[in-house]
């Protein structure tokens, strides 16, 4: 099968700009729950317009429903989710495991894909996503080539991968900088991108260390094929209908043609839109400096040159045929002529004339009956095969066969534009299950081994997080404390490659092996794959947890616990129905971006500075973001100040959370131990530096 080509639109305009580029699919945002909530986004009205727009010509619809949503969210949601069963959406794109869940009570025949948002980066991932109903997957952007294919040739449902675009620096779907700089949530569709604004570093001047340039596989769409792709897709909903239309012509000839885009469309594609040229890198498994950019003036004085010609791709008169259509007629003396049409996916519209009559001179043709069927102009149906079985010596008026050959053609667009019907279903969140009423207990995560000093396991926390890698490093002592009673846990990498996979269960054969009891799980590929391991399975921030639904996702996959969004707000956090024991982050600074490719040693080239420590980032207010180097040679970058709530106690009583969790990154020993008792403590003493996070202001 040839590849799906899937091009964005955020407004009616864009999307006719998509089909005449000729896009098999397009996919836009629907109400509040998109990923571009600050695109134009489409009224119910245009939607409908939309939806039958491109059923009438063959193009499906995929409805972005990809953000985060909350339990009071939950009815507004479904009632998307009707209306979009209603009008006919081919499939709803999906983040949320809630959301996923809600789809499936309400309409369940949709089709559901798994969004990028939902971090999907290897097998396993896939596997989880099949299991909760996902019947295709859109894969991270970072992935090389060689991890596609693996991906594709054991994956039993569809992949997908971006073509063309916008690539983010930090993995979708992990992405908090925006909400903790200005409380503008990616992943609640509010992305200010704070990624392509200066920092300084270690003394430089400031640069541009987290904008990478844009995504094309021009070159690339034959090994994609070949991998077992099923779709590339155009990022760039919030693009004019110019882009849409042009970067969608390039890429579908392209694809029709079996050939790859040519130099003069890739010129093309810089001028349109690009960040000093594009990138390939990931693809390619190269990684580095090569792959940032920046828009400069330079770019878009170049734009206004090829609009033009992108406008003309939409705007042209009359527009293309596009679903091919086979005629047949019959004519015989003494009955009604009968006219059969059959569109390529199976429809039929029969119409019926008049009564031939013998001809006095000149009787009707093969020749005249092809050519009046074939009269197709102002449609979007073009003839592909016309069969004709006519009696000798009849004669057919021209204005019988027009009329005809008009019926069929309204009849064929009628029932073309007709949604499918899908069941609808009544869904009921359940009983609300209140959560833990008693003290909240404490959880103590830490980077390094040397911040567990005993003086920190004297204060007996409930749980010791550490990275799996410091784990396995010191599996002695780590052992030597969960012999002594320790809980001690491993935080699974939320980023691994499958061909990263086998050296890691070594090490968690390896742990098991000598008593570490439980693992953290950020992905949710790692409860699949880790399940017969024998390990606790406890969720972490990763999950994105936001509403009940998503935590009876969780416990279907067999976690124990989960660990609660921090992007959600107290009262939001109280709403929950507890269907699992709940963690929150209550200090510690927050993770808020990992990325694949190295922020920091693009910048001079000289290796990793990432080892030995943290480094930081700096922004135009002063704020020191520091940078921890993660497994496979990843980086999170974390926020300047820590999350403090030691004095809120009284605020915090009452949500139902099992545990309160510090979590603890730049911080010595000594500093670990006074933050520890001073929440063990209730102390109302507040640092400096430090932010309540979002508990209180909350995110858009």
């Amino acid at each position: 099968m040839a590849l799906e080509v899937m091009s964005p639109a955020g407004s009616l305009e864009s999307v006719m700009a998509a089909v005449r580029g000729g896009a098999d699919a397009v996919y836009f945002g629907a109400g509040d729950f998109n990923a571009r909530r600050n695109a134009k986004n489409l009224t119910d009205e245009e939607l409908a317009t939309a939806m039958k727009y491109c059923r009438l010509r063959g193009v499906r619809t995929y409805i972005t429903v990809n953000t985060l949503v909350t339990d009071r969210e939950l009815l507004r949601a479904k009632s998307l989710i009707e209306k979009l069963t209603q009008m006919g959406a081919d499939a709803l794109i999906v983040q949320d495991l809630g959301m996923a869940r809600l789809v499936r009570a309400v309409s369940p025949e949709m089709p559901i894909h798994a969004s990028t948002q939902m971090t999907v980066h290897n097998l396993a991932g896939v596997m989880a996503a099949q299991r909760m109903g996902f019947s295709r997957v859109v894969l991270s952007r970072e992935l090389p080539l060689c991890e596609i294919a693996f991906i594709c040739s054991r994956s039993p449902i569809e992949i997908e991968v971006f073509g063309h675009g916008a690539l983010c620096m930090c993995y979708s779907g992990q992405c908090y900088l925006s909400a903790a700089i200005g409380g503008r949530s990616g992943n609640r569709g509010l992305c200010a991108q704070p990624c392509r604004m200066q920092y300084a570093y270690a003394g430089e001047g400031p640069g541009y260390p987290l904008s990478l340039k844009d995504l094309s596989v021009a070159g690339w769409l034959k090994k994609l094929q070949e991998a077992g792709v099923a779709c590339i897709k155009i990022e760039g909903r919030m693009k004019r209908p110019e882009y849409t239309a042009l970067v969608t012509k390039i890429y579908k000839d392209a694809v029709t043609f079996g050939r790859e885009p040519s130099r003069d469309d890739l010129a093309k594609l810089e001028q349109l839109f690009s960040r000093d040229g594009f990138t390939d890198g990931y693809l390619r498994d190269q990684k580095g400096r090569h792959m940032f950019g920046v828009r400069g003036e330079t770019d878009n004085r170049e734009t206004r040159a090829v609009y033009k010609e992108a406008r003309e791709i939409y705007e042209s008169e009359p527009e293309p045929p596009v679903v091919g259509v086979t005629f047949d007629l019959a004519a015989h003396a003494g009955r009604p002529l009968r006219l059969l049409a059959a569109d390529r996916d199976g429809n039929t519209y029969t119409a019926e004339g008049p009564v031939p009559e013998k001809a006095i001179n000149r009787p009707t043709s093969r020749e005249d009956v092809s050519a009046a069927l074939h009269k197709t102009g102002g449609t979007v149906f073009y003839p592909t095969d016309v069969h004709i079985d006519l009696e000798d010596g009849l004669r057919i008026p021209a204005a019988a066969l027009n009329a005809m050959r008009r019926q069929c053609t309204e009849g064929l667009a009628a029932t073309r534009r007709t949604p499918p019907r899908r069941v609808i279903s009544d869904f009921q969140p359940g009983v609300r299950r209140l959560g833990w009423e008693g003290k909240a207990g404490t959880i103590m995560s830490f980077l390094r081994l040397e911040q567990v000093t005993p003086e920190i396991l004297d204060l007996r926390p409930d749980y010791i997080y550490l990275p799996l890698e410091e784990v396995s490093r010191n599996l002695d002592v780590t052992a030597g404390l969960c012999r002594k009673g320790v809980r001690v846990a491993a935080v699974l990498p939320r980023v691994a490659f499958d061909r990263e996979w086998p050296v890691l269960l070594d090490q968690l054969r390896a742990l098991k092996k000598a008593g570490i009891p439980a693992l953290v799980c950020t992905n949710i590929g790692h409860p699949h794959l880790l399940e017969r391991l024998g390990f606790e399975l406890r969720g972490d921030f990763g999950l994105n947890i936001m509403n009940s639904q998503s935590l009876r996702e969780l416990k279907n996959m067999g976690l124990s616990s989960a660990t609660l969004s921090f992007e959600m707000t107290l009262p939001q956090i109280r709403d929950l129905s507890y269907l699992l024991p709940c963690e929150m982050i209550t200090y510690g600074r927050l993770p808020l971006m990992i990325t694949e490719n190295c922020m920091l040693a693009h910048l001079d080239g000289s290796g990793c500075p990432c080892d030995g420590g943290p480094v930081y980032l700096t922004d135009k207010t002063g704020r020191a973001f520091p940078v921890f180097k993660e497994a496979g040679c990843r980086s999170t970058l974390y926020n300047s100040e820590p999350i403090w709530l030691a004095d809120k106690q009284e605020d915090l009583r009452g949500l139902g959370v099992r545990w309160h969790r510090l979590q603890f990154t730049v911080e010595n020993p000594k500093e670990c131990l006074r933050v520890a008792a001073a929440y063990l403590e209730n102390s109302r003493s507040t640092p400096q530096k430090m932010t309540r996070g979002l508990y209180y202001r909350g995110v858009q």
